[in-house]
C-alpha cells in the first residue's frame, strides 16, 4: 500500500535537523561567495544556468549505462556522482536563497500537489 501524503504527514518532523542543516549550509554558501566577491555573479539567471550545467554533469555519469549498471555502481563512480549531486544541491540552495524560496516548504507543497494528481490505488 502506498504512503498517503497529507499536510499532517508532511509536517511531521521528528527533529528540525533538515531545516537547520539547510539553513547552516545556505549561510556557509553566502559567506563563501562573499569572501570571494562573487555576489555580483550570483544572479538567479546565472545560478539557474549553473544548476542546469551541474545537472547535466550528473547525467553524464549515467549516459550509456544499462538500468542494471546504473543500480550497481562501483564505489569510485558513486563518489564521483556524490560530488555532482553536491554541486546540484549547492547551486539549488543558492538559487532558492536568492529568490527567498524555502526549499523544504516548496517540496512539501509539491508532494501534496503530486498526491492529489496521482493518488495511490485503493488497498
Amino acid at each position: 500500500m502506498g504512503m498517503m501524503y497529507t499536510r499532517a504527514t508532511l509536517a511531521f518532523r521528528p527533529r528540525n535537523f533538515v531545516n537547520t542543516d539547510l539553513q547552516q549550509l545556505t549561510q556557509a554558501l553566502r559567506e563563501f561567495a562573499s569572501a570571494r566577491n562573487w555576489e555580483e555573479f550570483h544572479s538567479p539567471k546565472n545560478l539557474a544556468s549553473a544548476l542546469s550545467v551541474e545537472a547535466a554533469e550528473l547525467l553524464e555519469h549515467f549516459q550509456w549505462l544499462t538500468e542494471a549498471q546504473s543500480r550497481n555502481l562501483p564505489a569510485d563512480k558513486r563518489a564521483e556522482i556524490g560530488t555532482e549531486i553536491a554541486d546540484v544541491l549547492l547551486y539549488l540552495l543558492q538559487l532558492a536563497d536568492k529568490l527567498g524560496i524555502d526549499v523544504i516548504e516548496a517540496a512539501r507543497g509539491k508532494m501534496l500537489v503530486n498526491a492529489r494528481k496521482y493518488p495511490a490505488p485503493p488497498a
